[in-house]
């Protein structure tokens, strides 16, 4: 019996040991892998093809298509989920029908900063790809082992109804030399299931609270053309009141997300079904600085930044006007414009303070909730060059990335931070 029980204690010991030696060897004191995201906008034009030639409204039910990404493309997007969700960074490399994957992901929750660093390759099969080889830290994992570990987590992922309609529409991912394709069958369904899905209860009720005030707020406006701060201020008064004991940069998002849709004409409706019988706002000409394109670029980059990041919003914002400047019909409002991207700037910089810290969504809301005026938001910008050809573009400044575009870039710049809003 005696021998038994310190048989029992040893193997107990011998266990626990060899898990601690685990996380010892598993868990690393700096990031193996630390990049930058740095989005341009050749890189928005080439997911604005990608997104247009996979179009749900040209697909049939039933009807399978493969999505072909570039090792750049892969690359940038990994790297950005990463950075965005991991506060690391990540380096893909495709070749010989393999991926190969490095990544530094900073643990959360750790006194000490603490990066978990996975290097990986994985070998397209017909089915789930297949390792050949993972190592955390400097931890080695047996490849059947993270095989046995992908195929259970797949599993699992099949049985919650939240993420099952991803693996039953993805049916293969193949890697080639410099390029990942993956294979995916439409579904009619997909689009409401996805909408519903991806945002929690809690999150569509945010969004509903918020809908519900900023219908309150355009009612009670009687005139056809409200500057932007007019929905704003009494949106922000409920999000500062709501962040009390809740989440603030949650909140923060959900009413940026519900003005952005407002000022851009969309019905919430079309992108979450069960807000067709949600309250609707009524209709007014939101406008900011005298301008009615100016909220647009505000808002949506805000909301570009609150949810996906700075870069991200920058980017698409330059792609916007570097395609207007193609199109030579300047009564349009065509054409590349400074001031508009004094908008998008300034909608990025508020969308960052948004959602930066807690501190920071707190911060920004106390000065919102107070009565404050358009410059508040956005500062001057009558004397800014706009309405620009690409051939004038260019002459005058260079093209993106010039001495003269990041001159003016700068100005941009120093003129928003100059704003108290932004300091």
């Amino acid at each position: 019996m005696r021998r038994l029980l310190r048989w029992f204690l040893f193997s107990i010991t011998a266990i626990f040991l060899a898990l601690a030696g685990a996380v010892v060897l598993a868990i690393d004191d700096q990031a193996t892998v630390n990049r930058a995201v740095e989005f341009t906008p050749e890189n928005v034009a080439r997911a604005k093809r990608i997104l247009d030639m996979n179009d749900p409204r040209k697909l049939k039910p039933g009807e399978g298509r493969r999505i072909s990404l570039s090792e750049e493309d892969f690359d940038l997007m990994v790297n950005y989920l990463a950075n965005r969700y991991g506060h690391g960074g990540a380096r893909i490399l495709l070749k010989r029908g393999a991926v190969f994957i490095t990544t530094s992901v900073l643990l959360p929750n750790t006194t000490l900063r603490r990066f978990l660093n996975v290097d990986a390759a994985l070998i397209a099969t017909d089915g789930l790809p297949r390792f050949e080889h993972l190592r955390i830290g400097r931890l080695p994992v047996p490849a059947w082992l993270a095989d046995w570990v992908l195929v259970r987590a797949v599993a699992r992922l099949q049985e919650d109804e939240d993420y099952a309609f991803a693996t039953n529409v993805i049916k293969n991912v193949s890697f080639a030399d410099g390029r990942i394709g993956v294979v995916y069958e439409w579904q009619s369904d997909l689009p409401d299931k996805v909408r519903t899905d991806l945002l929690s209860r809690a999150s569509q009720e945010r969004l509903r609270v918020y809908q519900e005030c900023l219908a309150e707020a355009s009612g009670s406006l009687p005139a056809k053309n409200v500057s932007l701060t007019e929905l704003m201020v009494p949106l922000f008064r409920l999000v500062q009141e709501r962040s009390g004991g809740g989440d603030p940069i949650a909140e923060n998002r959900a009413a940026i997300f519900v003005l952005t849709l407002y000022v851009n004409g969309t019905d919430m409706a079309t992108l979450l079904p069960a807000a067709k019988d949600w309250q609707s706002p009524t209709a007014h000409h939101v406008t900011l600085n005298g301008r009615d394109d100016f909220p647009k670029h505000f808002m949506v980059s805000a909301a570009l930044a609150a949810g996906a990041g700075g870069p991200l919003s920058d980017a698409v914002g330059l792609y916007k006007e570097v395609e207007d400047s193609r199109s030579d019909d300047s009564r349009s409002g065509s054409g590349f414009s400074f001031n508009d991207i004094a908008a998008d700037r300034a909608g990025t910089r508020f969308g960052e303070l948004a959602a930066a810290s807690p501190i920071s969504a707190r911060n920004l809301q106390q000065q919102l909730s107070a009565a404050v005026g358009e410059r508040a938001l956005m500062p001057a910008t009558d004397d800014l060059p706009e309405f620009m050809s690409e051939a004038e573009f260019k002459r005058r400044f260079g093209g993106v990335s010039a001495p003269a575009f990041n001159s003016m870039m700068a100005e941009i710049e120093r003129r928003i931070a100059a704003l108290p809003l932004y300091r």
